[in-house]
């Protein structure tokens, strides 16, 4: 079983297009006018090219051994679409700003010493240089995203409200969905790679980059996890699964079937009890042959469910319709607010003017 593929049996919202937004280096300030530096401004405020050039190769390091370079249209085309995410999240950082919700040195220090418990201060050290980051770009990395999520928090997630009759009327709509033909797993994982990009939401600067690193950070959450820690906080901080971060980890149900293409991976959560987790798993990409590690899991089981229909007098049904709600909801909220904020600014792209004009020529 290639463990990605039976993940997608959840029902979920759109992905979040801007979520990236929340990753990129912090950018440089200034106030003067225009220099050949300044790829755009957002009220006033400089994105120079250095910034831009820095999220350009990080984004290449992510990418892992291409083939050949890219061309120089292709490479402008990666840079307007990061210099539009950067444009975004500086209009959330100004907006923050007015609102007072910027994070403090003291909430910054916090993540800081949790990402810094995840290794040594000499492999600390190293994955900063493997990184070309000084400990301050670090800190501000942190601190812009620490920001972006109190605001966040403020203007979208303390705004929804999911009621009882909002989780009858849903269950009352896809009652059909609730009967399962087989056995269901509730689970919740933490996945780490030394391929998959840093995920939304994770510790700026966990991401692992290669199979030693993935091994080190995976066994250290495990332990973390042993020690007593939070699985959905380690999971939202340091999983790399797409589908689950934002969820502190958790994938939903899981039909016994599709559990049982990779039986190293049943046997596991078919030994837990609800709450348990499992031990460091491998997770394998390829078929055949060309079948390798790509990465590393650690799985927890919520609960089991028999087959048949699952009543709304179900803590775990009403738990999920209320979460796929709220991230609905919440999907939905953050792209008009994206687009309320896009509206009030005023955003200058020199560096897309320059490529059309180049292109007029």
């Amino acid at each position: 079983m290639q463990v990605e593929g039976f993940f997608f049996k959840r029902r979920k919202p759109l992905a979040l297009v801007l979520s990236s937004t929340f990753l990129l280096i912090g950018l440089t300030a200034c106030n003067h006018a225009a220099s050949p530096d300044v790829t755009a401004t957002v009220n006033g405020k400089d994105i120079s090219r250095s910034d831009l050039d820095k999220a350009y190769n990080n984004y290449k390091s992510t990418q892992g051994e291409a083939p050949q370079a890219p061309s120089s249209e292709q490479a402008n085309m990666v840079r307007l679409s990061l210099l539009q995410k950067m444009i975004d999240e500086e209009i959330l950082q100004q907006r923050a700003g007015k609102l007072n919700l910027s994070a403090s040195e003291e909430d910054v220090n916090a993540k800081l010493t949790e990402l810094k418990g995840l290794s040594t201060q000499e492999e600390f050290d190293k994955q900063l240089k493997q990184r070309n980051m000084t400990l301050d770009d670090l800190k501000q990395q942190i601190r812009r995203q620490l920001t972006s999520e109190k605001l966040m928090n403020k203007e979208i997630e303390s705004k929804i409200a999911i009621t009882d009759a909002d989780i009858n009327s849903y269950y009352t709509t896809h009652k059909s969905e609730f009967n399962v033909i087989e056995p269901q797993y509730r689970l919740a994982r933490i996945v780490v790679s030394a391929t998959a990009s840093q995920q939304p939401g994770n510790l700026p600067g966990t991401k692992a980059v290669s199979d030693v690193e993935a091994r080190k950070k995976i066994q250290t959450v495990r332990n973390r996890l042993s020690s007593g820690e939070d699985f959905g906080t380690l999971a939202t901080n340091f999983s790399e699964d797409q589908n689950a971060s934002s969820t502190a980890g958790d994938i939903g149900f899981v039909a016994e079937s599709n559990l049982q293409t990779d039986p190293a991976v049943f046997a596991a959560i078919n030994k837990l009890k609800p709450g348990q987790v499992t031990d460091v798993l491998p997770v394998y990409g390829g078929a055949g042959p060309a079948q390798r590690v790509i990465g590393y899991a650690i799985y927890k089981l919520i609960s089991r469910e028999p087959a048949g229909q699952r009543e709304l007098s179900n803590p775990s049904v009403q738990q999920s319709i209320r979460q796929n709600l709220r991230e609905s909801h919440a999907q939905m909220l953050r792209l008009a607010y994206y687009e309320v904020l896009r509206d009030d600014a005023k955003i200058r792209n020199y560096f897309a003017e320059q490529i059309l004009k180049q292109g007029a020529k």
